[in-house]
């Protein structure tokens, strides 16, 4: 009920082309972290406990999605499209420093035995996939959030605004279904086999869809908040959805 009074009074607020946002660019930052360090921190690693084996990335990446359905709930999708691009680019520029600061030459003070492997040597195996493993990420979550917000928006379109948790799980559902049909093959095929892939692919896309389900009620919450914060409560009636701008 509460939310409902609160969509009808911020839908008339000014043009959005005017609208001043508080916490979007908080939004877009918070976003770029997690989908730089989830590829250059976790994606690489493989665990197992009590006997479920997944990519370490997964306990955090699907942070992403959840900013990502908030964004296009309260903003948009065009500004939430915005974001996505920020993250692209971000990711693109830690790989590529990834890469150029693993292939310098080491110093021999610097380059020392670590018991078998030089400092080097354990250098390069952290970073040295981290453009591989950007490059199938920058493809897959290209794909995969861009589904998902296309799909959140529509949903909203449709629904009139209602069953919240209707659109973010549903979307997530899609969006990772891509992300991780992509992501995996192109990262990791040829390096880990393909038992291996398929494992961390089938446990992730669960995890991933389930971390969704859990943190409804906080996606509510935020949302929510946002919504009364900005004033604004964006509906794409008239949107034009292609992925390949940045205009918001």
């Amino acid at each position: 009920m509460d939310q409902r009074v609160d969509i009808e009074r911020i839908e008339k607020a000014e043009s959005l082309s005017q609208h001043r946002f508080k916490y979007y660019d908080f939004a877009m930052a918070a976003t770029c972290v997690i989908i730089v360090c989830a590829n250059i921190i976790g994606a690489g690693k493989v665990s197992t406990i009590a006997g479920f084996t997944f990519g370490a990335g997964v306990l955090f990446f699907p942070l992403s999605y959840v900013l990502g359905d908030v964004l296009t709930e309260v903003y948009g999708y065009a500004r939430a499209r915005r974001v996505i691009w920020a993250g692209f680019i971000a990711a693109a520029f830690a790989a590529g420093m990834a890469a150029f600061i693993t292939a310098m030459p080491p110093a021999d003070g610097w380059n020392q035995d670590l018991g078998g492997i030089s400092k080097q040597d354990a250098f390069a195996l952290n970073f040295g996939q981290a453009p591989r493993i950007v490059f199938a990420s920058i493809v897959a979550i290209w794909a995969g959030e861009m589904s998902n917000a296309f799909v959140m928006a529509r949903m909203k379109v449709a629904s009139g605004g209602k069953s919240l948790w209707q659109r973010t799980i549903g979307s997530t559902i899609v969006g990772q279904g891509i992300d991780t049909l992509l992501f995996y093959p192109l990262a990791f095929a040829g390096v880990w086999s393909v038992e291996l892939i398929l494992t961390v692919m089938a446990t992730n896309y669960v995890l991933k869809v389930l971390w969704e389900a859990l943190l409804t009620p906080v996606t509510y919450r935020v949302v929510g908040a946002l919504k009364r914060a900005e004033g604004v409560d964006v509906y794409d009636r008239e949107t034009e959805f292609t992925p390949f701008s940045i205009r918001s």
